[in-house]
């Protein structure tokens, strides 16, 4: 078993992700839906009686207890082994229930959902940690110093295949972004809105970005698009959105479903509260991904654009060039996969820009190829020996002077006597200086 432990700042938009699910038909035949509610803890009534109102009221009013605490829900899953795909519900009741109290949300009202829309069979749990006295549960770390704890006794206690297992490793995996790439008219069981909306609930609460080009990079590696229309459409002056997806050229196919269609309301007014939230959040990782940037670029060999994607790729960045239709590079964006961040490169400083990324390996590359074709200089050739004069003396006359004073041979002509017109030999030797003016 995983445990999967995610804090949040809205019980609202949780809820409804697991209560959208339940209203999902995967299967028409067997009548099966996405999502169930198969259990809650800490409600006044039974729980094929609750609510909405009733499921997402009981945990708010804990959280107007402690306003000052912004990070108020919890969205813990737990996932099986494929094999264990048909536990009945009462032991899955039960293994919740001891998973919460080693937790230490025993005492927390919560939600479970049995969810039928993955390869391996998982649970969603919803609930605060706000209790009842208006004090708040602790998270930091919660999932190493204490969710890991809790898992590994239910496993002990239920029997049930060990997270730690190699050969389980091998037959689930579970991914950053648990979401099928798209292709259009390919997607997944109800259509299309349904796989847009499976991306949307992943990426939008998962990835810090800062306006709609940085959310797209995100969106198209599951081939999916967000767009205003053009600047003089209804759409733009209305400040509106269209989700879309992508075929296999990469343009945008099929029609467009607005905004507003969705559950969860990804409207522009909603991202652009998101916008201003998220770019507070990025601020700590920036560093790294500087970091990442300059240590690929100090790297020999001297990386090309496409080299440069690579190794900043095994760093878990992704460096996307932006081109217009003309294939020329206008702009750079990073997605940091491991910290959930998008960075314009400007964002990060000039050095990191589009522009000056291509300089730097660019540069390189051309420093290395002058390294590489680089020849040794040619020696000085000598002058033939009724060209030389008194003061280009060969090497032997250096090394070894005549016993002679005269340094000049009486039918050469005379130098001028400025010491900026001298030879190097006179101006390096003070001792010939002096006698060559003793001489005059």
């Amino acid at each position: 078993m995983v445990a999967i432990v995610k804090p949040g700042r809205s019980l609202s938009k949780i809820l409804n992700y697991n209560e959208h699910k339940t209203k999902i038909v995967v299967d028409p035949d067997k009548q099966t839906r996405a999502a169930v509610l198969i259990h809650s803890s800490g409600y006044a009534q039974d729980t094929d009686r609750l609510s909405f109102t009733d499921k997402l009221g009981t945990l708010q009013k804990l959280t107007e207890l402690n306003e000052r605490t912004k990070v108020n829900s919890i969205h813990i899953s737990l996932n099986f082994h494929p094999s264990e795909k048909d536990l009945p519900q009462d032991q899955l009741r039960a293994i919740t229930e001891t998973y919460m109290q080693k937790l230490g949300f025993g005492d927390q009202p919560y939600l479970v959902y049995q969810h039928h829309d993955s390869s391996h069979p998982h649970l969603h749990i919803v609930t605060t940690n706000i209790r009842y006295n208006g004090k708040r549960i602790k998270l930091h770390n919660i999932g190493r110093d204490k969710s890991e704890k809790a898992r590994r006794a239910v496993e002990h206690q239920f029997g049930l295949v060990k997270a730690d297992d190699h050969q389980r490793k091998q037959a689930f995996d579970i991914k950053p972004v648990n979401v099928t790439r798209l292709l259009y008219g390919k997607s997944p069981e109800t259509g299309t809105k349904r796989a847009i909306t499976n991306v949307l609930d992943q990426v939008l609460p998962q990835y810090r970005f800062t306006s709609l080009p940085e959310l797209n990079a995100v969106l198209k590696n599951y081939n999916v698009v967000a767009h205003q229309g053009g600047k003089g459409s209804r759409t733009f002056q209305r400040n509106g959105l269209y989700y879309q997806v992508l075929g296999q050229d990469g343009k945008p196919a099929g029609v467009p479903i607005p905004a507003s269609d969705f559950y969860n309301k990804p409207t522009m007014a909603h991202l652009q509260q998101l916008f201003s939230v998220n770019e507070l959040e990025r601020q700590p990782f920036k560093r790294r991904v500087k970091n990442a940037i300059d240590l690929a670029l100090l790297k020999q060999p001297t990386p090309s654009i496409q080299q440069l994607q690579e190794r900043l790729q095994k760093e878990g960045i992704q460096l996307m060039m932006r081109q217009n239709d003309q294939g020329v590079i206008y702009g750079a964006t990073y997605i940091d996969h491991q910290k959930k961040c998008v960075f314009n490169g400007s964002d990060l400083g000039k050095e990191y820009s589009a522009n000056r990324i291509q300089q730097r390996c660019q540069v390189r590359e051309r420093q290395s190829e002058q390294y590489t074709l680089q020849q040794p200089p040619a020696q000085t050739p000598k002058l033939p020996t009724q060209q030389r004069t008194a003061y280009q003396l060969p090497t032997q006359h250096i090394t070894q002077p005549p016993t002679s004073t005269d340094y000049t041979h009486s039918t050469d002509k005379q130098p001028a006597t400025d010491q900026g017109s001298l030879p190097a030999e006179l101006r390096t030797d003070p001792r010939k200086r002096k006698r060559k003016k003793l001489k005059h």
